[in-house]
């Protein structure tokens, strides 16, 4: 999403983790994506902050982290918010139960985990209803990384069916705006192999 608000052109390169592929883990010793490559200028970047701070301090168009610096600490604390414990709370357990048991080791998901995740999930959407309430963004008066964040976190989690909407017309409103925005169509557009989206996901009025 920050490459297409700066546009910056890439490619996107599916890779599964747990595969622990040797070419990978030569990338990155620890497994984990986003790895970031500019063969052209000899690059290697990991860690989505690191890469996000990166094209901050490289790419002119479209600041993400910008304003006082309170304002961009609010911003940092944001990103890491969802980043950190959006993921462990919610998204993490989703992927693991409805994408990485079905495709890595073949077994049903854990319905006790898938609970919990959702009910995790409420209480996340309840602070950005109060993020909302009191702000145009959430991270103060513009769009700014902890949107980016927050959308892309939200996005796998309703992708894979762990958000319920209702009584969340705050974050629904400030959703629909995330996802009309052309940077988050090749989100939209992405599919898990053998998991489909509800019906819902990509259309912007749900």
């Amino acid at each position: 999403m920050l490459l297409g608000e700066k546009g910056v052109g890439y490619e996107l390169v599916r890779e599964s983790p747990w595969l622990r592929r040797d070419e990978f883990l030569d990338m990155n010793p620890a497994g984990q994506t986003p790895v970031m490559v500019d063969a052209v200028r000899g690059i290697l970047l990991i860690d989505s902050m690191a890469i996000c701070e990166y094209l901050e301090e490289t790419v002119e168009k479209a600041a993400m982290i910008h304003g006082t610096a309170a304002n961009r600490a609010e911003i940092r604390r944001l990103v890491t918010w969802f980043d950190t414990h959006f993921f462990h709370d919610v998204t993490g357990p989703l992927l693991h139960e409805r994408m990485v048991k079905r495709l890595a080791h073949r077994v049903a998901p854990d319905g006790k985990a898938l609970r919990e995740a959702m009910k995790a999930a409420v209480s996340h959407l309840d602070y950005t209803d109060y993020l909302l309430d009191h702000r145009q963004w959430l991270g103060g008066a513009t769009l700014s990384l902890a949107d980016l964040a927050a959308a892309s976190q939200i996005s796998i989690a309703d992708y894979l069916g762990g958000i319920d909407w209702k009584g969340h017309d705050q974050t629904a409103r400030w959703y629909q705006g995330l996802k009309s925005r052309p940077s988050f169509r090749p989100l939209l557009a992405e599919r898990m192999e053998l998991v489909a989206p509800p019906a819902h996901y990509d259309n912007l009025d749900f």
